[in-house]
């Protein structure tokens, strides 16, 4: 798993199913009363993590459904450091989604940030606002979406590249021709590799 995941923490060996079924357990018999409690469990969780698992489970706290009362812009402090601590596909994409119900619930407070993050130095947080609309369909911000690939397109790092191809890809299946127009007009400015993805699905 470690040589897989080109990981420098360790891990236990322990599978996905694995800790779903360590986390059901757990979390039912461990419940928070409270958001702040909630909060800093997850912080605990992911601060004190010797293994990779036990960030894992840190982000399956954070989507446990019995807390979603809990989702509010105020979580964006913690989620940043999360993804600029994690730094790695794996718990970064993971996020990403959480991020998303953010800005789809809180869009006034969470687009500005997200407009912020596309422009930022650190790759994983440009990389959260290029793919925290994949599960969007036909309520995709087109316009947040295009505005923070913009600033992007140059970027030669691959998980910038592989970020801006997988969002028009995902957008293809709600709209090809839209997305078949964008890569045909920035066809000199994006890499080989983002417009393969993007129109991976477009006969």
């Amino acid at each position: 798993m470690q040589a897989y995941m080109k990981s420098t923490m360790q891990y236990y060996g322990v599978t996905s199913p694995q800790i779903d079924a360590i986390c059901r357990k757990v979390f039912a018999e461990n419940p928070f009363p409270s958001c702040v409690e909630w909060q800093a469990a997850v912080l605990e969780l992911w601060r004190g993590a010797r293994r990779r698992e036990e960030r894992y489970v840190a982000i399956r706290l954070i989507s446990l459904k019995r807390h979603r009362e809990c989702w509010s812009p105020e979580l964006m402090p913690m989620l940043e450091e999360m993804i600029v601590s994690g730094a790695w596909w794996d718990y970064v994409d993971a996020l990403a989604q959480v991020v998303g119900e953010l800005l789809r619930s809180h869009p006034k407070k969470i687009r500005p940030l997200m407009r912020a993050w596309s422009k930022d130095p650190d790759l994983w947080k440009r990389r959260v606002s290029i793919i925290c609309q994949l599960s969007f369909k036909r309520d995709t911000d087109l316009e947040l979406l295009y505005a923070n690939i913009e600033p992007n397109l140059a970027d030669r790092d691959f998980f910038i590249r592989k970020a801006i191809g997988w969002a028009l890809r995902q957008y293809a299946w709600t709209n090809p021709m839209e997305v078949t127009r964008y890569v045909r007009d920035h066809e000199a400015q994006l890499s080989g590799l983002s417009r393969r993805e993007a129109l991976k699905n477009i006969s």
